[in-house]
């Protein structure tokens, strides 16, 4: 099962799959949230919502179904987190910014559900700011891309004949 980054989301309506051309990628979600593989987290709807557009529209019609609530347990998994980037020599302003974002709650979720975690993030490694990707790879929490993801689901957007 997956959680998607806050830039999955952004990135396809801007880019490659925008709704007013590509409505298929939109109901593939929805079809894969439906059928319990594919959901993101309340932390990643807050941040879709600080803008006002299509996006933001989309996301509150699917609030309930696809953005999870923590679960009781989270706690734990973000203590795991927290020491992780304190042991791993980020400096103390990079670690506050990064718990204050959805992708802290994004990883410790993945961690407490046993999901995957799709971003757009580099895979880059940087002591300057903590990454999605270098946490997960050294938390054992498998990352992937939104396109390997389309791949490992066997994602099909084909045109219906006229």
């Amino acid at each position: 099962m997956y959680l998607l980054d806050t830039n999955v989301f952004i990135t396809a309506k801007n880019y490659y799959y925008p709704f007013d051309f590509h409505p298929g990628f939109w109901e593939w979600l929805i079809r894969g949230n439906q059928q319990g593989r594919i959901f993101s987290i309340q932390q990643v709807f807050d941040e879709i919502c600080a803008g006002k557009d299509e996006l933001t529209e989309w996301a509150h019609d699917h609030k309930s179904d696809f953005f999870l609530k923590n679960p009781p347990n989270l706690e734990i998994d973000l203590e795991r987190i927290s020491e992780y980037i304190k042991l791993s020599g980020y400096n103390a302003k990079d670690i506050r910014d990064f718990v204050s974002v959805a992708d802290y709650y994004l990883i410790g979720q993945a961690l407490t559900r046993k999901f995957k975690i799709v971003t757009l993030e580099n895979r880059k490694p940087t002591k300057v700011k903590i990454k999605i990707p270098q946490v997960c790879k050294d938390l054992k929490v498998e990352c992937l891309s939104p396109f390997v993801m389309l791949r490992q689901e066997n994602a099909k957007f084909i045109l219906s004949p006229q």
